[in-house]
């Protein structure tokens, strides 16, 4: 059976950390979906200037984490500052983890999952920046390149892609978050 991954996403997302981990999971044979808050394209964000747009397939309105096997979440500072502040998207979020299915987030996306209230013991990583306010929500930062806990798996910045992607990739494939049918 085909697996489906959502990648959430908004104007001003980190461009090498939505297309890395969007061509590693194609590479795998993985159906991959941009899910956002708009309906056709958005706008990425590299070296410090606007940058490529990429198609959106669905509404963050029109999608279930039941449809889905994994959730990646691509940092930006712009991109999950605007994800959290709606609703649909900390449902969403919250969904992946109710159900128990991996979750992967880079950079600065640890502000969406603070915001999904997700991260209360948990041991992560993510952008040196936002390590106080991952920890004053209960998470256990580590400076590590990835770290999994529970099918959660976070990383740093772009340099960790290669980690972070072969890590997505395993907890994906070690098949115990199938598909729940709604």
């Amino acid at each position: 059976m085909e697996k489906r991954i959502a990648i959430l996403a908004t104007n001003g997302f980190e461009e090498s950390e939505l297309k890395s981990p969007k061509e590693a999971l194609e590479k795998e044979g993985f159906k991959v979906e941009i899910v956002s808050l708009e309906k056709e394209n958005i706008k990425g964000w590299s070296n410090g200037n606007w940058s490529d747009e990429i198609s959106v397939d669905r509404s963050i309105k029109d999608v279930n984490a039941k449809e889905y096997n994994a959730l990646v979440l691509p940092g930006g500072v712009i991109n999950p500052d605007k994800l959290r502040r709606d609703e649909n998207v900390l449902i969403f979020v919250r969904d992946f983890f109710k159900q128990g299915k991996p979750v992967g987030a880079i950079c600065h996306a640890g502000w969406t999952l603070i915001e999904a209230d997700v991260v209360k013991g948990r041991t992560m990583t993510s952008f040196q920046s936002i390590k106080t306010d991952l920890e004053n929500a209960g998470a256990l930062w580590v400076d590590k390149e990835v770290v999994v806990d529970e099918a959660l798996v976070t990383s740093r910045n772009p340099n960790d892609l290669p980690a972070f992607n072969s890590k997505v990739i395993e907890e994906i494939k070690e098949g115990k978050h199938d598909l729940q049918h709604a």
